[in-house]
């Protein structure tokens, strides 16, 4: 498959005549532009860049985000399973879309005015420090973390303890399991 890739366009061209060529993507395409995680991430990482960007370099921010680690420790299998969908697919897409200019032999991209169209849905879509890093629910300070540790922890000494026959009465069992879902629910 040849796809014809468009040439640059000079950064100082006038708008269309329809204003901006921001104007031009529908609330339709936008959504579906972002539907993917690599294209949002790469959106992401080219509203962020100062100028032209290596594929390469593009590649594996996409293919550490993925992975969620650094570049540094992706495994070649890792770039490769991330570069291959961005070259073939993803670069040729937003190129195609006006988001992003690709020049596919020179292995440059370089995004357009229209970027600026994504910036409020990734923004309001920001994830937040614990799930872009896996850390999960409250990982960024480890309170519902601990919250839930201290819970399991709490219903394990109650099994435990009826267990071994100790017998508590009703209402201290209910104050306790109460508690903790109110807990639970005031952490959340």
């Amino acid at each position: 498959m040849t796809t014809t890739d468009r040439p640059f366009r000079d950064s100082d061209a006038q708008p269309t005549e329809s204003g901006t060529e921001a104007s031009l993507l529908s609330p339709d395409d936008v959504f579906h532009i972002l539907q993917t995680f690599r294209r949002r991430e790469t959106i992401r990482y080219l509203l962020d860049a100062d100028g032209p960007v290596k594929m390469g370099d593009l590649a594996d921010h996409v293919a550490a985000r993925e992975h969620e680690t650094t570049v540094a420790e992706l495994t070649s299998t890792q770039r490769q399973r991330v570069y291959v969908p961005l070259y073939q697919s993803h670069l040729p897409k937003l190129d195609r879309a006006g988001v992003i200019e690709y020049d596919k032999p020179r292995g440059i991209v370089r995004s357009s005015d229209r970027i600026e169209t994504f910036r409020p849905y990734l923004e309001a879509a920001a994830p937040s420090p614990a799930s872009a890093t896996g850390g999960g629910v409250g990982a960024d300070d480890g309170h519902d973390r601990r919250y839930f540790v201290a819970a399991i922890a709490a219903a394990a000494s109650l099994l435990v303890a009826t267990a071994a026959g100790l017998e508590l009465p009703g209402p201290i069992v209910g104050a306790i399991v109460t508690a903790l879902v109110a807990l639970g629910t005031a952490s959340i």
